[in-house]
């Protein structure tokens, strides 16, 4: 344990200390991050007003350990922030999620000003875990080894007003030997299905229209609780809930991607016609190495399937290149799948390694140099694709979900935007009467670029909704109240509503 002397003095708490967040890799912590936030709220912490980077009285690192340099990153910003709260008396850092889970007994030697590290299972000590390093003036770190409590079961403070994530379970079954989640985030845990459509109708009240149901692997839910058919029978429960427009789920694996929730999907009006299905590669000998328990047949299928039930169903993407051992027959297979699967959208990775996992030590790990060359050919061939696709949408009558701050040039192309049923992004004319985020407007494409789509006429029509109620709602409490900061979330990830996103920085 460090000395005191490592730290900022202790002062006295005032009553408006300010946080901020920052927060790094998949969904899963974007959502363990708006809990965070809500956490620190009802402690009573204010968020740091805009453009105040660095000077928050509190500052949370929530850490990825599957990115590549994940620990030097972090250590460079622990730098960077060193001599700032050297300088603030009271000032306090904390480092939470999955590095902080994997690296428990190097942080604090590494940095040792920082006062707290957590993990991924108990997120919901970080008030308690600040309040006892400010008192005791030592660095507090605990690690739990099992979850505490369900992260949805804590407070939270969510980015948008209309979208929302909603996890069923926590945690992951799978053994992929390029993935060390499952070692951080520990076995499968299923939340019970009343406590989740309970959680979706309570936000539904509040003026939520669409939840993106979460998990490490969401279609195994049910396998913790002896249900094979427990996703299924949740997403045909969401479409019964009055006033919930649009259910999206990520990500699924393909070993439990069964024909029930095909239908399930097909059958259900509210469960979009989307699916983020992660490939990682198209080669059997691959696949069979990274310990992905499908083959190249049993992908295309459950492609095929999906789209003779839901003709205009968008199917994106997670691929892996370079993976140990890959040649060039196996990288030939992967590019074959990604011409027959025709997806929207690919998010593509070159292989790297990750400390603590099996690939990390497989003979054959391939040179840069060769991996770059076939993710550029990976890349070209995906734009290519996700261009003639999108090309297929003009001319269609969309209903757009509006979003907010999606469309970087909104505000000088006077356009604003919105997620299609199928989550493409479309920038549209901005009528002439107020369109709020939430709200809902009928457009017709008139122009396809590879990663989004225009309609450059008029609106069609505008429903007003109660998520733009709950926007309007919000934004005027927001003037009523000192500005706050955004979460430093990667924009993939935040529900806006949400566009597609890959799994769990490319594990599922």
């Amino acid at each position: 344990m460090t000395s005191s002397s490592d730290r900022s003095p202790a002062v006295d708490v005032l009553s408006t200390r300010t946080y901020e967040i920052r927060t790094y890799g998949c969904q899963m912590n974007v959502h363990d991050s708006e809990r965070l936030a809500g956490l620190l709220e009802d402690a009573g912490y204010v968020r740091a007003s805009e453009g105040s980077e660095g000077e928050a009285d509190v500052v949370v690192f929530n850490t990825c350990a599957v990115r590549e340099n994940a620990d030097n990153k972090l250590y460079g910003n622990l730098g960077h922030l060193a001599p700032k709260k050297a300088s603030r008396p009271g000032m306090q850092i904390a480092v939470g999620g999955c590095l902080a889970q994997k690296d428990r007994d190097t942080i604090v030697k590494r940095a040792p000003w920082v006062d707290v590290v957590f993990g991924t299972h108990n997120i919901g000590k970080l008030p308690v875990l600040l309040e006892r390093a400010r008192v005791q003036e030592e660095a507090q770190v605990e690690i739990a080894e099992s979850l505490e409590a369900f992260p949805s079961t804590l407070p939270t403070r969510r980015e948008s007003a209309y979208a929302a994530w909603v996890s069923i379970s926590v945690g992951c079954n799978n053994t992929c030997t390029f993935c060390i989640v499952p070692a951080l985030r520990g076995k499968e845990k299923d939340r019970r299905p009343g406590d989740i459509l309970a959680e979706i109708e309570a936000l539904v009240a509040e003026g939520v229209s669409e939840v993106t149901l979460l998990g490490q692997n969401v279609n195994a839910y049910g396998s913790d609780i002896g249900d094979r058919e427990a996703f299924s029978k949740l997403l045909r429960a969401c479409g019964k809930i009055d006033g919930l427009e649009r259910v999206r789920f990520t990500s699924p694996h393909p070993r439990d991607f069964t024909d029930d929730v095909i239908a399930a999907m097909a059958e259900t009006p509210n469960v979009m016609p989307q699916l983020h299905m992660p490939l990682q590669s198209g080669s059997d000998p691959v696949l069979k190495a990274m310990r992905r328990s499908y083959r190249q047949e049993r992908f295309l299928g459950i492609i095929e399937k999906v789209r003779a039930a839901i003709p205009h169903a968008a199917i994106s993407t997670d691929i892996i290149v370079g993976f140990p051992g890959e040649t060039e027959e196996d990288f030939q297979q992967t590019l074959h799948v990604v011409r027959e699967a025709r997806f929207a959208q690919a998010f593509t990775f070159q292989y790297s390694k990750r400390p603590g996992t099996p690939a990390a030590e497989m003979d054959g790990q391939i040179p840069k140099k060769v991996v770059q060359e076939r993710y550029e050919r990976l890349v070209a061939l995906q734009e290519e694709i996700s261009w003639e696709e999108n090309k297929k949408q003009v001319g269609r009558t969309l209903e757009l979900m509006v979003a907010e701050g999606e469309g970087r040039k909104d505000d000088t192309t006077h356009r604003l935007s919105g997620r299609a049923p199928d989550s493409r992004l479309v920038h549209f004319t901005k009528p002439d009467q107020e369109v709020r985020p939430g709200d809902v407007v009928t457009v017709e494409v008139t122009y396809a670029a590879p990663h989004h789509l225009l309609a450059e006429g008029p609106v069609l029509d505008v429903r007003r909704t109660r998520a733009g109620d709950a926007w309007e709602k919000r934004t005027a409490e927001k003037a009523a109240k000192p500005a706050g900061v955004l979460l430093g979330l990667p924009k993939v990830g935040v529900p806006e509503p949400l566009p597609a996103v890959s799994g769990g920085c490319a594990v599922d």
